[in-house]
């Protein structure tokens, strides 16, 4: 027995998400059913708030519902320090630790020649712009330990050279071809405190 099209289009909406498959969707879509009418509400309006309301932090480009994140408006942090990730995600995986007291630019993405995607199209200006106008004493370049993150490391490192800073990578504990997101608290902490400082560049 086929299920009703409303059943079925709300299947086909879930199954579209990461990590859910046909079963998943299922599943979903009976706890929405059995749900009271208030908590689905809810729900939708929270999606809907999340898509319209959330925006990007002007000065380090981090999720934020606010023009500037509460990690930028944090006077408690190392304002010297900037630890350098590709995604959102990736700095809330480092906050878990507690490794980690500075603040953070989000690149949003990484440079990838099979995407099409090259330094314009992350906010490599604006983090340049960023040491030129703040105190910044270290970098951490936090970029994902695959050849994209790599990559990407490669042509902030030159980038930054450029500037009067210190400049470390991230790395210890971390397999190449890994994501920063999805590194366990403990090993993703002792990458940052026994960074490495970039001494030399591959030319």
């Amino acid at each position: 027995m086929a299920y009703p099209k409303l059943i079925e289009d709300l299947l086909t909406s879930l199954s579209k998400l990461p990590g859910v498959g046909r079963r998943s969707a299922e599943r979903m879509v009976y706890h929405i059913l059995k749900a009271n009418k208030e908590e689905v509400n809810q729900l939708a309006e929270n999606i809907i708030n999340v898509k319209n309301e959330l925006k990007l932090c002007r000065l380090c480009f981090h999720l934020s519902d606010t023009e500037i994140c509460s990690i930028c408006s944090d006077e408690r942090r190392d304002e010297g320090t900037i630890c350098v990730v590709e995604e959102s995600k990736d700095a809330l995986a480092i906050e878990k630790t507690g490794a980690y007291k500075g603040r953070y630019h989000v690149l949003l993405g990484a440079i990838s020649p099979t995407e099409g995607k090259g330094p314009e199209n992350l906010t490599i200006v604006q983090l340049l712009n960023r040491i030129d106008k703040e105190e910044i004493r270290e970098v951490i370049i936090a970029t994902d330990p695959d050849n994209d993150g790599e990559m990407t490391a490669l042509y902030l490192t030159k980038e930054l050279r450029k500037k009067n800073v210190r400049i470390s990578r991230i790395g210890l504990g971390l397999p190449m071809g890994s994501a920063v997101e999805y590194v366990d608290a403990s090993t993703l902490g002792v990458s940052l405190t026994s960074r490495r400082d970039i001494t030399e560049v591959t030319q």
